[in-house]
């Protein structure tokens, strides 16, 4: 038995923030942001808005896409940096506002890269039989962690929710997954703050050692792609399509040149929602699924890297 994904799912906030906005702000410059990132809007979540809020419209949207409702639902997992609260996990919660009941419900904390392992998670629940169907959902609210006043950081991050179904099938739908980590590399991409007895310790914001990200996301979403691809026993030519983690569209670009794909295979969104850790990933996906450049039968490569480190590559047939 194996798993494939039956629907899928997303949702934005409504408030925009673009780059003009921000130039008001801070000392910044649409021209400065599109030329190192090329993002040039993010999506912000409203005041009184939740990370299960979020996820709640994602997961419908997949659940719907897939034909299955609310009770049929059999595990939850959520990927997420942000969630609504310490405990319980944001998972539970979003089951209890979708009126799920059965199985299991948890959360995966592997930043950017927490779809990736959170869809591995579930493919090998559903592919054992241990569960009949998992909704996976990346949901972030970014804009509550981040400086306003740090152009390094603050003009990098937006808002939202993807969501996937998985359900058993004969034939593999998920070719293969490759996860890594490396804790030592910890102090490149973090949120340093804790809480303590009712206190902040330490900073409660995104910190980030920009050039050394580049680096080192470059060199581990080239060498996991390749992993799959020889797991596999495939070339880079039969990748129909790449959808990548999207942080920045220069980490995306190198990566892809590396690989030898050009960018015409390549899924985007990072100029309109920037970068929504989590969520990043199955919110490009389920804008290409949903506009048919992604058709059944095609090999899709999912890549991610993360604070952590963490990074790690899916490989599927649609």
């Amino acid at each position: 038995m194996h798993s494939r994904i039956a629907g899928t799912g997303s949702y934005l906030p409504a408030h925009i923030l673009t780059n003009h906005d921000l130039a008001r702000q801070i000392d910044t410059s649409d021209a400065w942001i599109r030329a190192r990132t090329g993002i040039h809007e993010r999506r912000i979540a409203a005041p009184g808005e939740q990370t299960s809020d979020l996820a709640l419209h994602a997961a419908r949207a997949a659940l719907g896409a897939a034909g299955l409702a609310a009770a049929d639902v059999d595990l939850i997992v959520v990927a997420t940096t942000t969630p609504d609260m310490v405990f319980p996990a944001t998972a539970c919660i979003l089951q209890s506002k979708l009126g799920a009941k059965n199985g299991p419900a948890f959360d995966v904390q592997a930043v950017c890269s927490g779809f990736v392992y959170a869809l591995t998670l579930a493919d090998k629940m559903v592919a054992s039989g241990a569960v009949r169907n998992a909704l996976v959902v990346g949901a972030e609210i970014y804009s509550r962690i981040l400086d306003w006043n740090d152009r390094g950081t603050c003009v990098l991050f937006g808002d939202g929710s993807g969501a996937a179904v998985l359900v058993p099938s004969a034939d593999p739908g998920i070719l293969s997954s490759h996860l890594h980590a490396d804790g030592s590399y910890r102090d490149m991409l973090s949120v340093p703050g804790s809480l303590s007895e009712g206190q902040v310790i330490g900073t409660p914001f995104v910190r980030m050692d920009g050039g050394a990200v580049f680096k080192f996301a470059v060199k581990a979403l080239a060498d996991v792609a390749r992993e799959a691809l020889a797991a596999n026993e495939l070339s880079s030519d039969a990748i129909d399509w790449i959808v990548p983690h999207q942080a920045n569209i220069r980490i995306i670009e190198a990566t892809a040149k590396k690989l030898d794909v050009p960018m015409t295979r390549v899924v985007t969104t990072v100029d309109r929602h920037a970068n929504t850790s989590a969520a990043s990933i199955p919110l490009a996906l389920d804008e290409a699924a949903r506009d048919g450049r992604i058709a059944a039968g095609q090999h899709v490569m999912l890549l991610a890297v993360g604070g952590g480190f963490t990074w790690g590559s899916v490989l599927l047939r649609w």
